[in-house]
């Protein structure tokens, strides 16, 4: 056969193709020759041949049939066949192909040549592919030749150990003595190669971490050494000696001073050294100074060294460089917690990248410009934030938005100022509005009884320039709704008020109902502020038509809520003003201590917290989510109660310990429901009346004791409920045998969440002493096999309040079956 072309020539002819077809009809050709000659076992030209196919490789084309060729150069005692050979392999192979195995043995052989120039090559194969057993059976000869005096091996053994440790991290110890005289070796390539095994070894053990804390007064040296040794050719880069090296060192600082305080006393003045010192008119001298801010961020630095870390990061943001930019927002954000204060110094020049025009750069200073946000600075931080609002990309809006409601939430320094600031990002960006934030602008707006008639008449206003914001809308009528008569009266002393007439009123709510851009959620808001209106204004009769109207509408939703309504003006017209009178007063959760400190950004307020009672129909809510892990675990479902027995006030809070009385190891203890007065969720029992219908007593079921303690003796009766035989109707009988009375008696229960479980009202909050009577509750269980029921019991007797719990198992009886 004749000899085979030359790499070169072949890479010439490939590059002269003109199209995707011709280029691949080349390379298929070659590959012929090639396997015809692998066929034939041409020594002489194999490493040609296999030169070629590794360039054909990275330009994406298969080679998988020249690994045995690959293993055959690696056997050669030619070193330019070890070179093409072991090149191969790293390109070739890895742990999935079995071919890899057969390598071992050569390598370890070329561990031990005589030529160093062999050895490197042998040691960056097997610290680039080598598989967990590989590092396992040649772990031996890498340490042997770590502790070698030639700096060209030991360079590339430490980067081969740092291999064999992430592969098996049980041969750490086995380099443990070779690392002593590593970083006393004055050649920098050994140096950086040390300090990257080092790191390694640290991160991945902690007792490797804690013995090589001893070295850091060394590391301190050679990075003092670097930062005043004069111009070196060898590794100057920009003006600065061995960038790499400095960034190296300190990494491995960072990680060695973290959370150790001797540690991070003795790197502070190079810290500060390295901080002040550094070029910063390159990128080399920035990466450098990045590097040491984060240093100084994760160890336990002095406070002026932070604030020099954060002015270094202020100045980044100066610079023309975007990614320079971003990595300074990036830290700033993450160190904005702890050192709030000295970040807040740069906050005029945070607020100017929000002009800036890369995508990235602006959502990294919105989250930082919100993050710098509190009490001092509300003002002038919504200006910014609101113009950046109207000005951003339709991708920021929703996240600014809703940004802009929580900080205005927490730091508005007015109920106007607030509600100000909410027209203005519903009226900017009302479209992109989450949908929770209607909700709790309601509630917001609910709450600020004295700027109802103010906040009315700005919504009036608003739609009628724009009816597109949906969110907007959806708002305005339901404030519309609620407090129409105060828009149609004129009653604003905030701003000069509007001549509005109910007709006008009722013509933008019906034009909502009819309009194009109104979705199925606002028709809904729409037809209930007119309906709410009915008993606001004196058009009666023309909402009964507009309500009429839609009792056949296509959409299921609208045409019940009409049909309802409908029936309101004629069945129950007697109750229609009660049911549509103004909505209450939301009250927020009340936290579980009479004061709390309140972290804000950048200052801390102690806040003595509003305890006012809240209205009785919330009471059962909290308690019951009291009563979250009283059976232990997360398989709870609270107790749904329809109406509340007479209690102290303090009752709620004697929960707050239930699960230090059962001596459970659950979660975290759950957070207190909200106290807004909303109906009950819906329960599977609500069919039932109040009173549940009975069956027969269920023959030969008898009753049950549940508790019989101090005096206090507790039965439940089985029935099962009329419409549905899955119910179970358990009665309690709570029955009293000493000589005083049981006051304030209370009795709660928590199942499991395969059940569903009602509590009904008790007949009364005593149990009457000596057997004279009985306190009676009904408890309505769905599905009730093997119920599993925990019970708590809180009364008074003898002017001393009594506590305790009880568990009730598998019951029914199975005879309930």
């Amino acid at each position: 056969m004749p000899a085979p072309i030359r790499l070169r020539e072949l890479i010439r002819t490939i590059r002269t193709a003109r199209t995707q077809a011709e280029e691949r009809e080349m390379i298929q050709k070659e590959c012929a020759a090639i396997r015809s000659s692998f066929r034939e076992e041409d020594n002489t030209y194999r490493c040609r041949n296999v030169a070629k196919l590794l360039y054909m490789h990275m330009l994406g084309y298969p080679a998988h049939f020249g690994q045995l060729e690959c293993l055959k150069l690696i056997a050669s005692q030619k070193f330019t066949d070890k070179r093409i050979g072991y090149l191969g392999a790293m390109l070739l192979l890895d742990e999935r192909q079995d071919v890899h195995l057969l390598m071992t043995n050569c390598i370890k052989n070329d561990l031990n040549h005589s030529t160093q120039y062999v050895q490197g090559l042998a040691l960056c194969t097997l610290g680039c592919m080598g598989s967990s057993e590989m590092c396992r059976d040649l772990a031996g000869e890498v340490e042997k030749l770590l502790k070698t005096s030639n700096s060209y091996l030991r360079k590339k053994a430490a980067l081969c150990a740092v291999h064999v440790i992430r592969k098996v991290p049980e041969l750490m110890e086995m380099f443990l003595p070779a690392t002593k005289n590593l970083l006393s070796e004055k050649n920098h390539g050994v140096l950086h190669t040390s300090v990257v095994l080092l790191t390694e070894m640290c991160e991945r053990s902690p007792d490797m971490l804690s013995h090589f804390r001893k070295l850091v007064p060394q590391l301190v040296r050679i990075l003092k050494n670097l930062i005043m040794s004069g111009y070196s050719p060898e590794h100057d880069v920009s003006g600065i000696s061995d960038p790499f090296l400095q960034v190296r060192i300190l990494r491995l600082l960072r990680i060695l001073g973290k959370g150790d305080d001797d540690s991070s006393e003795a790197m502070n003045d190079i810290l500060a050294q390295v901080a002040t010192n550094t070029e910063t008119s390159k990128n080399v001298g920035n990466a450098i100074l990045y590097e040491t801010v984060l240093t100084i961020m994760d160890i336990k630095s002095e406070s002026g060294l932070r604030v020099l870390a954060i002015n270094i990061l202020g100045r980044f943001l100066l610079n023309n460089d975007k990614n320079i930019r971003y990595v300074a927002l990036t830290s700033l954000l993450k160190t904005v917690q702890t050192d709030h204060n000295a970040v807040q110094r740069h906050r005029s020049t945070i607020v100017d990248c929000l002009k800036d025009l890369d995508v990235s750069i602006k959502r990294r200073a919105m989250e930082l410009s919100f993050a710098l946000v509190n009490g001092n600075n509300i003002r002038g931080m919504m200006k910014e934030l609101l113009y950046f609002l109207d000005s951003c990309d339709p991708d920021f809006k929703a996240d600014c938005a809703s940004g802009i409601f929580l900080a205005a939430e927490k730091y508005a320094p007015s109920k106007r100022w607030h509600i100000d600031t909410i027209m203005r990002v519903l009226t900017t960006a009302g479209s992109y509005v989450r949908d929770d934030s209607v909700p709790n602008l309601i509630q917001l707006i609910t709450n600020s009884v004295e700027m109802h008639a103010y906040t009315v008449q700005r919504l009036y206003k608003a739609l009628l320039d724009d009816i597109s914001q949906q969110p907007l809308v959806q708002v305005a009528s339901w404030c519309i709704g609620e407090y129409g008569d105060l828009l149609v009266s004129g009653q604003c002393e905030e701003e000069e008020p509007i001549q509005v007439s109910e007709d006008e009123v009722l013509d933008v709510l019906e034009g909502l109902l009819v309009s194009n851009l109104s979705t199925p959620v606002t028709r809904g808001y729409s037809l209930t502020a007119i309906m709410k209106l009915s008993t606001r204004f004196s058009s009666v009769n023309r909402i009964k038509k507009v309500v009429s109207i839609y009792g056949s509408s296509i959409d299921v939703e609208l045409q019940q809520r009409a049909v309802e309504y409908n029936a309101l003006f004629k069945k129950y017209d007697h109750m229609r003003p009660a049911l549509l009178e103004r909505m209450p007063i939301m009250e927020k959760t009340a936290t579980n201590g009479p004061s709390e400190i309140v972290q804000t950004n950048g200052e801390t307020e102690s806040t003595i917290l509003d305890t006012k009672h809240l209205p009785s129909i919330t009471q059962p809510a909290s308690q019951a989510n009291d009563l979250l892990d009283l059976l232990g675990g997360n398989d709870v479902v609270p107790v749904i109660q329809t109406t509340v027995p007479t209690k102290p006030a303090s009752a709620g809070g004697e929960l707050l310990d239930l699960l230090g009385d059962l001596s459970l190891t659950g979660g975290p203890t759950p957070t207190p429901a909200p106290s807004v007065p909303m109906s009950q969720p819906p329960f599977l029992l609500d069919g039932l009346s109040s009173q549940p219908l009975f069956n027969d007593i269920a023959a030969g079921i008898p009753p049950m004791t549940a508790y019989n303690k101090n005096g206090l003796k507790i039965e439940f009766t089985f029935e099962r409920a009329n419409p549905n035989p899955n119910i179970a109707v358990i009665t309690i009988h709570a029955t009293n045998s000493t000589e005083a009375d049981m006051t304030d008696f209370v009795f709660q229960a928590a199942v499991p969440k395969t059940f569903q479980l009602q509590l009904l009202s008790p007949s009364s909050n005593v149990v009457p002493a000596v057997n004279q009577g009985s306190v009676t509750q009904v408890i309505r269980v769905l599905n009730p096999q093997k119920l599993r029921m925990r019970i708590k019991l809180t009364y008074t007797h003898k002017g001393s309040p009594v506590q305790d719990l009880a568990e009730v198992n598998n019951f029914p009886p199975q005879s309930w079956q």
